[in-house]
């Protein structure tokens, strides 16, 4: 009214839009402060947090972001988006870019008992199935190899068609084994799988025509790298975090040393961003060394959140 009533030809105009509010999230800057300053996360880049730095950190790439962006609009009305639609368009985005590759994380060692003792060879896998002008990679393949630990069940339940005693699988791009027997430690867990191969496998396929049900992921004792891989998830178990202590996740973190990864990853650098098979999108991060490799899941395959 003031300003009509002073005479303006063309008078200013001020629009107001809602703040971008994310479930399981914090936004406020002041909150985002009292995080930082408690040492609840790491600093303003943890990979956890909503900031710009902390989601570059963890991977999301910025078109992900911007598609994120316009799929929710603008609104000018207070309102709550899932932070499932950001994980959906970050998935979206590096299942069509990212490079794949294979990463163990919890190593299941397994000799091939058949294999000749010394011997390994090179195998081409492809660097992203839907993309074939991205070419091939090279693989080694030897007598020891690792899985991982949940691809096998001494006692399978239903429906469990990975490595049990007795069974043949898949391995990726690699040949058929079928398990024959296991070692167990001095805790009775189990140290080591023992299996033969098909030698007329090669590539994943019998020329006899028989199928196996199940695919997995391994890495080679002779060509891999170890890493320590952080496992994000959302900061908060609560929708709408009140109290910053008590609605915590406390799963937003789990590390795993000793991860072993193809030895293709060997010359990356922070910010590179990778498909692990059966595992989901991976970024380098920049705690990274020349003597240790420290890895990012960016975001799992398909969502599991509340499963």
């Amino acid at each position: 009214w003031f300003i009509d009533e002073i005479g303006f030809e063309e008078p200013p105009r001020q629009i107001e839009f809602a703040r971008l509010n994310l479930n399981y999230c914090v936004t406020s800057k002041r909150k985002c402060l009292d995080l930082v300053e408690s040492g609840t996360v790491s600093g303003w880049d943890d990979p956890r947090m909503v900031t710009l730095c902390g989601m570059r950190r963890r991977g999301y790439p910025p078109e992900a972001v911007r598609d994120f962006i316009d799929r929710i609009g603008v609104s000018k009305a207070d309102s709550v988006v899932d932070y499932g639609l950001l994980e959906a368009c970050v998935r979206d985005n590096l299942n069509a870019n990212a490079p794949r590759a294979m990463a163990v994380l919890r190593p299941l060692k397994v000799v091939i008992d058949n294999y000749p003792e010394g011997q390994t060879e090179t195998l081409d896998v492809e660097v992203h199935p839907d993309h074939p002008e991205m070419g091939t990679r090279k693989v080694t393949f030897g007598r020891e190899i690792f899985v991982e630990r949940e691809d096998f069940m001494i006692e399978p339940v239903k429906k469990y068609f990975r490595l049990f005693p007795g069974n043949e699988v898949r391995l990726k791009s690699a040949y058929f084994v079928k398990c024959t027997g296991y070692d167990l430690d001095e805790n009775g867990e189990v140290a080591c799988l023992h299996c033969t191969y098909d030698p007329a496998s090669k590539g994943g396929n019998s020329p006899d025509g028989r199928k196996v049900k199940g695919t997995l992921h391994w890495v080679s004792k002779d060509d891999c790298v170890k890493a320590e891989v952080r496992l994000y998830d959302r900061l908060f178990k609560t929708e709408k975090p009140e109290d910053l202590k008590e609605d915590l996740n406390p799963d937003s973190l789990t590390v795993l040393e000793d991860c072993l990864i193809e030895g293709g990853i060997k010359g990356t650098k922070p910010g590179d961003v990778f498909q692990f098979m059966r595992q989901g999108y991976f970024c380098v991060d920049k705690d990274s060394t020349d003597d240790k490799l420290v890895i990012n899941r960016t975001v799992d395959l398909k969502s599991s959140w509340g499963k």
